[in-house]
C-alpha cells in the first residue's frame, strides 16, 4: 500500500543521519523516522482526497539547508539571541535598511541557490497528477516553483522580487543585487552560513560603508517583496487562497508548527467548513487540536515513501 521504508520505525537522532546527507539536514530538529502506521493513516487520507490543499512552512525548507526560527536545538531563536527585522524599524530606519541590505547582499548567492528537496519533488509530482490542487506556503524561498509546482501561493510573498515601497515598482531581485554590487565593489556577495530570511553575519566596518540604492523611478525605499514581521499579509492574497480552500476537500500542512497566525487562519477556515485535516511536523503544531491526526516526522522521509 505504501512503500517500506527499509530502517522501519527505527529511532534515528540528527547527528547518524547526517552523516548519510551531510550538512542538509544542519537544520532539521532531532526526530524518529515515521512508522508504518502512520503512514496507512496518511496513506487513507489522500486516497479519500479529491482535491488537497496543502500548507507548507519552513519545516519542508529546512531539508534543503535553510535554516527556520523556531525549530527545537536548531532554528535562530534556539541558537542565537538575533531576531528578524521588523517591519517598522526597516521602513523607519536607514541605518536599519543598510544593515538589512548589506547581510542580506552577502548571503543572497547562497540563499538563491539551494535545490528543493525530495518533499518538494514529492508534492511537484502530486501536482502533475491532479491530486494537489493548491499548495500555499509561507516560505519566501520559491522551491515549489523550482521543483515545478504549477499552482503555489506564496502567503509572505518572494525575495526573488524588491519593490519600491512609494510607486509599487518591482523588479527582480537579480537585477537589484547587481545594482548593489555595483555599489558596492569593495563587499563580495559570497557563499556563507546564512539566517532564515537569507542574511549572514558581518562586521559593523563592512556595513557602514555598504550603500543602498533607492527606486530607479521615484527614489522611493526597495524592500523586498515579502511580509516581514509585524506587517499584514494583502487582506486580496487571503481572500485568493481563502477561496482555493473553499473547492478542496482536504487540508494537509507540511513543516509548519502553525504558529504564525496567518498559516494558522486556513485550520480555521477548514473548521467552519468541517474539512478532513492532517499535518506532517517534527513536533506538535497549534493545530493539533483540529486534526484528525499529525504525523511526527521529516516531510523529506515522510512523503516519498506514500503514492497516489
Amino acid at each position: 500500500m505504501y512503500k517500506k521504508h527499509p530502517l522501519g520505525c527505527l529511532s534515528v537522532c540528527l547527528w547518524t543521519i547526517s552523516r548519510r546527507w551531510g550538512s542538509q539536514l544542519a537544520y532539521v530538529p532531532k526526530h524518529q523516522l515515521c512508522g508504518d502506521g502512520a503512514l496507512v493513516q496518511l496513506q487513507r487520507f489522500l486516497q479519500d482526497t479529491e482535491r488537497l490543499f496543502v500548507l507548507t512552512g519552513a519545516g519542508i525548507s529546512t531539508e534543503s539547508g535553510i535554516p527556520d526560527y523556531r525549530s527545537e536545538g536548531v532554528g535562530l531563536y534556539a541558537t542565537s539571541d538575533r531576531r528578524p527585522m521588523q517591519y517598522k524599524h526597516f521602513m523607519d530606519s536607514s541605518k536599519a535598511r543598510q544593515r538589512y541590505w548589506a547581510r542580506n547582499y552577502v548571503g543572497w548567492p547562497r540563499f538563491s541557490s539551494v535545490k528543493p528537496n525530495a518533499a518538494h519533488t514529492c508534492l511537484a509530482g502530486w501536482d502533475s497528477s491532479g491530486k494537489v490542487a493548491c499548495v500555499v506556503t509561507q516560505n519566501v524561498d520559491r522551491l515549489h516553483h523550482k521543483a515545478g509546482t504549477s499552482t503555489v501561493h506564496e502567503l509572505h510573498g518572494s525575495a526573488f522580487s524588491v519593490m519600491c515601497m512609494s510607486c509599487r515598482r518591482q523588479v527582480v531581485r537579480q537585477h537589484f543585487q547587481t545594482r548593489l554590487t555595483r555599489l558596492n565593489p569593495h563587499l563580495s556577495a559570497r557563499p556563507v552560513e546564512m539566517r532564515p530570511d537569507g542574511d549572514v553575519e558581518l562586521t559593523e566596518e563592512e556595513v557602514e560603508s555598504f550603500q543602498v540604492p533607492p527606486c530607479e523611478s521615484c527614489g522611493g525605499i526597495m524592500k523586498p517583496d515579502l511580509v516581514f514581521f509585524g506587517e499584514s499579509v494583502p487582506r486580496e492574497r487571503v481572500e485568493r487562497v481563502k477561496s482555493e480552500l473553499a473547492g478542496c476537500d482536504g487540508l494537509l500542512v507540511l513543516g509548519s508548527s502553525l504558529h504564525v497566525y496567518s498559516g494558522y487562519r486556513f485550520i480555521l477556515a477548514g473548521v467552519e467548513r468541517g474539512m478532513r485535516m492532517c499535518a506532517v511536523n517534527i513536533g506538535p503544531t497549534r493545530g493539533d487540536p483540529h486534526l484528525m491526526f499529525r504525523v511526527d516526522g521529516r516531510c523529506g522521509d515522510v512523503l516519498p515513501r506514500l503514492h497516489l
